[in-house]
């Protein structure tokens, strides 16, 4: 008969002896309790599972489990996870180039990045990816899918893609290169208007919308009359970031306040000579802005900076620190819950338009709507109890993975005049900047 591995058997001795020596309190209030069972477990595992299974597997599931368990944003992550999550950051990554839409039926390329390998080799929106390197997608995470498309630059990747009205695979073998992804775009509108999108929140976000803001005021050749802030389907991302992007636009006053278990612990507040203090502000938002998007919406709300236009936000009000592990791994764990100047929890409530445009005029009507309070396991608002562990409504990834822009309306080409586009939402929100409807 094999003998037990000496780890395990170490561990199971000390944790039963822990145990032992905790007997004068009652069993239920033995803190080595959990630790003993987890011991007893393991080994029963590595003996008796029908085949071999590795060690470092299992203890990583346990750890996997035992942060996924607090909450739908804390995530204890793996090197190789860690390493994706750094790169989502800071905006840089080794990949084939392709902004993407995670589904049943495989990858939708929504557009291929410019100058990226995917669209110099052909790769087209629309294109679905059905396999990577000969493995089908079916039924993979999106987490796992992303690590199979990113790689070093220089390796190489074969994708299989259906294209509508081509009946057999195409194929296109890539070699991956180091993607730059901008988190600011501008356009120029008719009337002198500012608009920018604000994709995301990652490192460098403040500093691309100084140099977008400057292109806008040269191509004017002058100040702007107002500004159009797009903040629909951005999931977040750096406070800091976010931090300064509210900053610009306030001139004095709190931008928000952070709480640990009912105390404040921050509170953040604007500095003076913001480029963006004055002169017409609209934001708009949609139930797919998350986290630090809502928290730049709450500031300017309260503050009265700005007209908020669009759909009830997502309600991630939560703070999550970054923890550095050992072997490259790294940790989410919700620490905080911001609050807006007023005080308003964001955390499973959101931020509540002054303009409502209900997702229904939206063209996918298909396209299910998920917020913070519908998943499961989420953290409630401050003082209110637990939710049920019930099962959710879950039609779409929600958090991991922000939706695809052609599903909610948000157009990748931004027409000068939107009044004569189908985005209603950004023509609601471009006649209130100008004047044409009133604002709040």
């Amino acid at each position: 008969m094999r003998a037990r591995p000496i780890l395990t058997a170490a561990f199971l001795l000390s944790a039963l002896t822990l145990s032992s020596a905790a007997s004068s309190k009652p069993a239920a209030e033995s803190p080595y309790d959990v630790l003993a069972q987890m011991a007893r477990v393991l080994v029963l595992v590595e003996h008796e599972y029908v085949d071999p299974v590795e060690r470092r597997r299992l203890a990583e599931g346990a750890i996997k489990g035992m942060v996924a368990e607090l909450d739908p944003h804390s995530a204890y992550m793996p090197p190789e996870d860690y390493a994706i999550f750094q790169a989502d950051t800071d905006g840089r990554f080794g990949g084939i180039g392709v902004e993407v839409d995670f589904g049943d039926d495989g990858i939708k390329v929504i557009a291929p990045i410019e100058g990226s390998p995917a669209e110099r080799a052909g790769v087209k929106s629309g294109d679905r990816i059905v396999a990577i390197d000969n493995q089908s997608v079916r039924g993979k995470s999106p987490e796992e899918l992303v690590r199979w498309m990113r790689g070093g630059p220089g390796t190489k990747v074969t994708i299989s893609v259906r294209r509508q009205g081509k009946s057999e695979l195409i194929y296109f073998k890539l070699t991956r290169e180091i993607i730059e992804v901008s988190s600011v775009t501008e356009t120029l509108m008719d009337g002198e208007i500012g608009y920018l999108r604000l994709k995301q929140f990652q490192t460098g976000t403040h500093g691309e919308l100084l140099e977008a803001v400057a292109r806008l005021r040269a191509e004017n050749g002058g100040p702007l009359a107002g500004v159009l802030l797009d903040m629909r389907n951005n999931p977040g991302g750096l406070v800091s970031e976010a931090t300064a992007v509210a900053d610009e636009m306030l001139d004095a006053g709190v931008v928000f306040t952070t709480r640990h278990r009912k105390r404040v612990v921050d509170e953040v507040k604007a500095t003076r000579g913001g480029a963006l203090r004055r002169g017409p502000l609209v934001v708009l938002v949609n139930e797919y802005s998350a986290s630090a998007a809502e928290l730049v919406a709450g500031a300017l709300q309260d503050q009265r900076r700005a007209t908020i236009v669009g759909a009830k936000t997502f309600g991630k009000g939560s703070v999550q620190t970054i923890i550095d592990l050992p072997g490259g791994a790294g940790m989410r764990l919700t620490s905080m819950r911001y609050y807006t100047p007023k005080g308003r929890a964001i955390q499973a409530q959101g931020i509540e338009p002054d303009v409502q445009v209900e997702a229904g005029v939206l063209p996918d009507k298909s396209f299910g709507v998920v917020r913070e309070s519908d998943l499961e396991n989420h953290l409630p608002a401050e003082g209110k109890a637990r939710p049920s562990t019930a099962t959710p409504p879950s039609p779409s990834d929600t958090d991991a993975q922000s939706p695809a822009d052609t599903h909610l309306g948000v157009g990748r080409e931004i027409p000068k005049n939107p009044t004569l586009g189908a985005d209603v939402a950004l023509s609601v929100a471009y006649q209130i900047v100008t004047g044409v409807m009133g604002r709040r």
